[in-house]
This record gives C-alpha cells, sequence and structure tokens, in this order.
C-alpha cells in the first residue's frame, strides 16, 4: 500500500510540473502555399509549438479568390469550434467587396491583427522615371499612359494606386491596373519593361532593389524603413499611408471565455522571441493590436477601402 502511495504521489507531482497544453489548432491558410497568408500561418504553426502554447498545430490551405472561398468554409463548418483559426488581411477585406462574397469579416470572430507590411513602387534600372514626382507628372500628364504592374484587382496594390491617383487629383477610374496572379509574373512585367511602375510589399522587390535591376522610388509608409532607401509617398508630397496587414479571427459562435483563451495563446505568439526573430526574417513590421481597438481599426478599414473601391470603379 505504502509503495502504490508513492506511486501516486509521485504521478501527481509529475502531472502538475508538467505543462498544460492549450487547445491544438487548426488553422486555415486561404491562400495557395507559399504566398503571404501560407507563410503566416506556417510561422504562427512553428512558433505556437515550439513555444510550448500548443502541442499540435496543422495548416490546411484553401485557396482561391482572395480569400474568401476559405473564408466561406471557415464560416460554414468552423462554428462554435475553439479550435480553428483562419488568417487573413487587407487583401481579403477587398476581395469580399469586389467578389460580392456572401460572408465578410463580420462572420467570423477577430482575434487580433499580426503584420505589416508597406508597399513599395519600382521602376525598371533604366527608366526615365527617376522619383516619384516624375511618375505624378507622368500620371497628371496622361493616366492612361502610366501602367501599374500589381498583385490581384481590388488588393492592396490596386487600392495603393488608386490612392496615389485621387492624392494627386487624377480620377482614379483613369488609372490603368494591370493584375498579376503571382509576383512572379508582376516582377518579371515590371523588369521587363511590360509596365511603367510595379507597386507591391517591399519584401517582393527586396532582392532586385539591392541588385540594382529596380530602382525604388516611394514607400506607403508614415515614416521611412529603417534600412531602406526610399521616401516614403507623403515626403514626395504624396499624402498617401497604405499598410498590407495580416490579421488571425477565430471561428464565429464561440464563447467570450474561449476567445480569451485564444487571444491569450496569441499574445503569448506575439511576445515570444521566436515570433520576433521570424519577424525580423522575413522583413515583416509587428502590427499587433487586439481587442476593442483592433475591433475599431477593421471597422474603420472596411469603410475606407469601400470608399476607394467605388472610386476605382471596382464595387457599385
Amino acid at each position: 500500500m505504502r509503495k502504490f502511495l508513492l506511486t501516486l504521489a509521485a504521478t501527481a507531482g509529475l502531472a502538475l510540473s508538467t505543462p498544460a497544453f492549450a487547445t491544438d489548432y487548426k488553422i486555415i491558410a486561404p491562400a495557395a502555399p507559399g504566398g503571404g497568408w501560407d507563410q503566416t500561418a506556417r510561422t504562427m504553426q512553428t512558433v505556437l509549438q515550439e513555444e510550448g502554447i500548443s502541442k499540435n498545430v496543422q495548416v490546411v490551405n484553401v485557396p482561391g479568390a482572395g480569400g474568401t472561398i476559405g473564408l466561406a468554409q471557415f464560416v460554414n463548418q468552423a462554428k462554435g469550434d475553439p479550435s480553428q483559426l483562419i488568417v487573413g488581411g487587407y487583401v481579403m477585406v477587398g476581395a469580399i467587396l469586389t467578389n460580392g462574397s456572401p460572408v465578410s469579416l463580420s462572420d467570423v470572430t477577430p482575434i487580433a491583427r499580426l503584420t505589416g507590411e508597406y508597399e513599395a513602387l519600382v521602376v525598371p534600372a533604366a527608366s526615365p522615371i527617376q522619383s516619384m514626382k516624375d511618375l505624378v507628372d507622368k500620371l497628371k500628364a496622361d493616366p492612361g499612359a502610366v501602367s501599374w504592374g500589381g498583385g490581384s484587382a481590388g488588393g492592396t496594390d490596386h487600392i495603393a494606386a488608386g490612392l496615389i491617383a485621387k492624392a494627386v487629383g487624377v480620377d482614379p477610374t483613369k488609372v490603368n491596373y494591370i493584375a498579376f496572379s503571382g509576383g512572379g509574373e508582376a516582377l518579371a512585367a515590371i523588369l521587363g519593361g511590360q509596365v511603367t511602375v510595379g507597386i507591391s510589399g517591399y519584401g517582393e522587390f527586396e532582392s532586385q532593389i539591392k541588385a540594382g535591376t529596380l530602382r525604388i522610388i516611394g514607400v506607403s509608409s508614415e515614416e521611412r524603413i529603417e534600412g531602406v532607401d526610399a521616401p516614403t509617398f507623403k515626403e514626395a508630397g504624396v499624402d498617401v499611408v497604405v499598410q498590407n496587414w495580416r490579421m488571425v479571427s477565430a471561428a464565429p459562435g464561440i464563447t467570450a471565455e474561449q476567445k480569451a483563451a485564444i487571444t491569450a495563446d496569441i499574445e503569448k505568439m506575439v511576445q515570444s522571441k521566436s515570433w520576433k526573430d521570424a519577424l525580423a526574417a522575413k522583413g515583416w513590421q509587428n502590427t499587433f493590436l487586439a481587442g476593442d481597438a483592433f475591433d475599431k481599426q477593421l471597422a474603420a478599414d472596411v469603410e475606407a477601402t469601400t470608399v476607394i473601391l467605388k472610386d476605382i470603379g471596382l464595387v457599385k
């Protein structure tokens, strides 16, 4: 009997000393492997597991229609399940509007904004455009003569181009925007001089800028980005600030307690060294925002995006 009690006590002590893992998570990346949302989901997977926040994290890709296919599947299949998460971001806000999506971000439970990436304007090294002023002058003279190469129609790149036009007094519907389905296609078109100017996240162009094959003429941040030799749009006289942020949401229909537990896990993740190291390696800005502050920011972004997409003519 004494041996049994000692064994029981030792087992109890082991149980108390073993960290209690939170819910295992399944994260939906509503895009194909390799893109920003997929990278975000897989970075979360690595950090949540490495930091012992969750023992098992699965990532599932559901690509298509700017994330709205994955969002619809998530809304319909994950209701009330606190173990399921979905990543998304600013591109999804525009895609919901332009695709007439039957579901929106109001149908999920937003948890936090995680990261952000600013837009960069680039031209081929041989381009006569040397500065933001040169681009603006050309745009004012003949909007149609300036072709912009970027990501999907209605996405962050397209929105930024429309905002630039509007800020300098050019009708946004006159913007000659050419959408490419992948970063590789867009880059080839920019390098080949098939478009006047390229617009995308700085990370998409970084290696070509450093190699000297592309010239960066502006970034969409509020202040200059450390290590990036380019003025902000505002410095160049164009009052536009745009950030392509990424977020994580939980399923619809979860309880307040479940939302709080998920938020606590995400907060632990973003405060960890593993997460900070990953952001530094990928060149992502830490833009963590949660709770009521994020809810208000999300609502404001949806409203502002609706206005500019109507100005561009993509939303009626």
